[in-house]
């Protein structure tokens, strides 16, 4: 008989991409490198590849509370991970599972945009996820351009979104990336006024699944315990890792190898 311990269980809400860079794939994997049991939930299909999104299709809401209280109900959930939800249906779905799970750390990726700059949602899905979502959240990690369209500033600083969207959200996670500076500074904001910012030598290339890879390892890190702060060193040390360390199977973006190679030997 099998004896060992459960690792923690996180479940993911998130999108599925066919190319495995970004979504569920994405999810499973970077949870697996953190010693985490990932459940992942479906919430929309997309039609993508490591260039671009063309296309995707939200979910029935009744699918995915089926999917998600099959596994509540089975397992003692840690951390809950949301990626893409498309829809401000969607979120009012999260919300109500949320209701099932008090205590559980909410992260919070919003994912409006692919990495080839295509829409995943309506202009009103950022509204909801800042109004809705953001009050329930331990942690949201929207890259720049993210913080912009939710804090509703298109020229505003990493600085400028994080007062804007504090009142909604007790810590955010603002990454970096999206300029030209020589190092990377992902800020770490608090409602309390502390704030942290981990800088990272800049990569080269584009990466595709990148902000899911963080979000997942950091409500790894939080299933397993770890503080807050440590535990976004962690996931953005891993993440930059990953980048690193980053492949080319198609044509477009870089996808980053969350799992060594020789993990499955």
């Amino acid at each position: 008989m099998n004896t060992y311990n459960s690792r923690p269980v996180v479940l993911c809400l998130s999108g599925h991409d066919p190319s495995g860079g970004a979504g569920l794939q994405a999810d499973i994997e970077a949870l697996l490198a953190q010693g985490c049991h990932a459940a992942p939930t479906v919430t929309a299909l997309t039609v993508q590849d490591t260039v671009n999104v063309s296309d995707f299709h939200v979910l029935d809401r009744d699918w995915v509370l089926a999917q998600a209280r099959a596994v509540i109900a089975d397992m003692p959930v840690a951390a809950v991970k949301l990626g893409m939800l498309g829809s401000t249906e969607m979120v009012d779905t999260v919300l109500e599972l949320m209701q099932a799970l008090p205590g559980v750390p909410l992260v919070c990726d919003p994912v409006l945009r692919a990495g080839g700059g295509g829409a995943l949602g309506k202009d009103e899905v950022g509204y909801a996820i800042r109004e809705r979502l953001f009050p329930v959240a331990a942690i949201a990690t929207p890259n720049l351009p993210e913080a912009r369209i939710l804090a509703e500033l298109p020229e505003g600083s990493a600085d400028e979104c994080a007062e804007r969207l504090l009142p909604h959200i007790e810590h955010l996670l603002i990454t970096g990336g999206h300029g030209d500076e020589a190092d990377v500074h992902n800020r770490l904001y608090s409602r309390d006024g502390s704030r942290h910012t981990f800088p990272c030598p800049r990569l080269p290339g584009s990466y595709h699944g990148s902000g899911c890879t963080l979000a997942s390892a950091l409500a790894g890190r939080l299933a397993l315990g770890e503080s807050l702060v440590s535990a976004v060193e962690s996931a953005l040390a891993y993440t930059w890792r990953t980048l690193r360390d980053a492949e080319r199977p198609g044509q477009g973006q870089y996808v980053p190898r969350r799992l060594p190679l020789d993990f499955c030997s």
